[in-house]
């Protein structure tokens, strides 16, 4: 298999996202959705559709899952020769309420047979191996707060972060904060207990772009004002705060904007919109050589990636809906 050398990497999770019924409990209730998703898997898939070179560095089941996880981003194009295959964890199910207007609730799990998942397990040795086969034009990693939910991959994380940084690559950061990966009895409604505030502190500290829900610029900053969630920080980074239906707001390149969120006609699903923006903003940086090319139109490109987010709202699934550029640009030109 002939793999394409990535601008982008995406670590973390890869899984399943059981849907229910509108309205519907889907440990219970039918029919329900099986989906591909976990936002680093979904942000590799929406790059690759895009048309941005992509690898995905992640651990699936050796199950029917993780094969047919495998050839879905095979298919897609992404490069996968950091992806692990775990013979004693199964891939992980997890389990998504949706109301009647589509918007999501993470509250539990389906599949452990007693050892945890395979996502829980990425193993820093086998990523060592391949690490520098990757890094050959690679500009930007791509990563979120789950995998220090877990011993093992907490690990891995936090070395792939110091070499990102030595090797000067740009560090993306989604928070995608969600307490149930955390602790499987808490409310899916809770933030950061200071633990997990203080680990997750370490990956902000050193992102180059920081995007979060506006929940979690609460939680982590008391404040929802990009441009001053970035001087509080060190490293100054880029940040984005987005709230679903409402206007994102965005600090980058030293330039502060408010973007309406583009709406398609039907919502049907809202899982996976936010990681569809972030592929969709994170493929205009790496068009435009961004930062190290500071004439990218920022306006455009938020806007381009709220398109992104949009059209994945119209359709089940995080991963099949999403978009081409071609069909985002048409999107926006009839919106």
């Amino acid at each position: 298999m002939i793999h394409s050398l990535p601008s982008v990497i995406c670590f973390g999770e890869a899984l399943v996202d059981r849907l229910g019924p509108l309205g519907g409990d889907p440990s219970r209730d039918k029919p329900c959705d099986d989906c591909f998703g976990g936002a680093p898997a979904n942000v590799a898939c929406g790059l690759a559709r895009l048309g941005t070179d992509v690898a995905f560095i992640g651990r699936l089941g050796n199950d029917d899952i993780g094969k047919d996880f495998r050839q879905l981003m095979i298919s897609r194009g992404v490069n996968l020769i950091g992806l692990q295959v775990d013979f004693h964890r199964p891939s992980r199910i997890v389990l998504v309420r949706r109301n009647k207007k589509g918007e999501r609730t993470f509250y539990g799990f389906a599949g452990d047979q007693g050892d945890g998942f395979a996502d829980q397990a990425i193993d820093l040795y086998q990523l060592q191996v391949v690490f520098e086969k990757l890094l050959q034009k690679a500009t930007w990693l791509l990563i979120g707060s789950i995998p220090l939910a877990s011993k093992m991959s907490r690990k891995t994380l936090i070395w792939l972060v110091k070499m990102s940084r030595k090797k000067q690559i740009n560090l993306a950061l989604d928070i995608n904060w969600r307490p149930t990966f955390w602790n499987s009895k808490s409310s899916p409604s809770a933030g950061p207990d200071s633990s997990a505030l203080e680990e997750i502190q370490y990956l902000i500290d050193h992102a180059s772009l920081l995007k979060l829900a506006r929940e979690e610029a609460d939680w982590f900053f008391d404040n929802d004002d990009p441009k001053v969630i970035s001087s509080l920080l060190a490293n100054n980074p880029d940040v984005v705060i987005t709230d679903g239906a409402n206007p994102i707001k965005w600090f980058i390149g030293r330039e502060i904007g408010i973007t309406e969120v583009q709406a398609p006609d039907v919502v049907i699903d809202t899982t996976g919109a936010g990681d569809s923006f972030t592929a969709g903003l994170l493929h205009k940086l790496v068009d435009n050589s961004y930062p190290t090319n500071s004439s990218l139109d920022l306006k455009a490109a938020v806007n381009f990636a709220s398109g992104c987010g949009a059209i994945t709202c119209s359709a089940s699934g995080a991963i099949s809906p999403q978009p081409t550029k071609l069909e985002v640009e048409r999107f926006l030109n009839y919106t």
